[in-house]
């Protein structure tokens, strides 16, 4: 296999951003008068669903069983995400959330070694944006070939949507790239888009299996070692 493409995830991928999101949807439920907090093992377990709003729903249906839900409740879920993406953003935007160790050295070297760069994740475009900017300059998205992220595709990982439509933009063949996760939802995905996956771990889902992944590294720091195993030379 000749190495065309890498497809990166996001959040927990090129940077620590899962305590983020817990402490922004615990100020969106304050803001809006709720008595929800979600600490750190609660958010362990919430996180076993992709995306901010199917976390909203799946917290209310399995731990607030008495909760009663507004007439409009898909719009009150969708308004929640809003506010919690707004705190979220402006933590980013306040250089709170720095990249991973090795992330923007990868994208560098990858791009100079002619290789195709793709986002492939279940967040949404705007945290996507605030990230990246503050990481890797306003310019960020000339980085990259294709950008999957958010309601872009139907269904969310760890069904392999969002790879396909990544390999799709990319006109590549799954045998053609590599995936970066950090969790087992993600590991699930990108297998399933026949993608050979490699993880790097972070506190969340460091305890998770990952049988099927390439290899499994703590983080990108030691770079020479990963390029090494991907065939990279940088």
């Amino acid at each position: 296999m000749t190495l065309k493409a890498i497809i990166f995830d996001v959040d927990g991928t090129l940077a620590d951003t899962e305590d983020a999101h817990r402490i922004a949807f615990n100020m969106a439920f304050a803001e809006n008068g709720l008595v929800w907090n979600w600490d750190v093992a609660l958010y362990d377990k919430l996180l076993k669903v992709t995306g901010g709003k199917e976390r909203i729903k799946y917290y209310v249906q399995d731990w607030l069983p008495d909760f009663s839900k507004p007439d409009d409740y898909e719009g009150f879920v969708k308004n929640l995400h809003v506010v919690k993406t707004g705190h979220y953003t402006a933590m980013l935007r306040d250089g709170k959330i720095p990249l991973r160790p090795g992330v923007k050295q990868l994208i560098s070297d990858a791009r100079d070694a002619g290789l195709k760069l793709a986002i492939a994740t279940t967040t949404s475009p705007e945290n996507v944006s605030a990230l990246l900017e503050v990481g890797l300059g306003k310019d960020w998205a000339s980085n990259f070939s294709a950008n999957g992220c958010g309601d872009i595709v139907p269904h969310k990982k760890p069904a392999p949507d969002i790879y396909n439509w990544v390999l799709n933009e990319l006109k590549l063949a799954p045998q053609d790239c590599i995936a970066l996760e950090d969790s087992n939802n993600g590991l699930r995905s990108s297998l399933a888009a026949g993608i050979k996956t490699y993880i790097t771990t972070n506190p969340y889902t460091c305890k998770q299996d990952f049988t099927g992944a390439a290899a499994v590294l703590e983080d990108l720091g030691d770079l020479p070692r990963f390029y090494k195993l991907i065939g990279l030379r940088a």
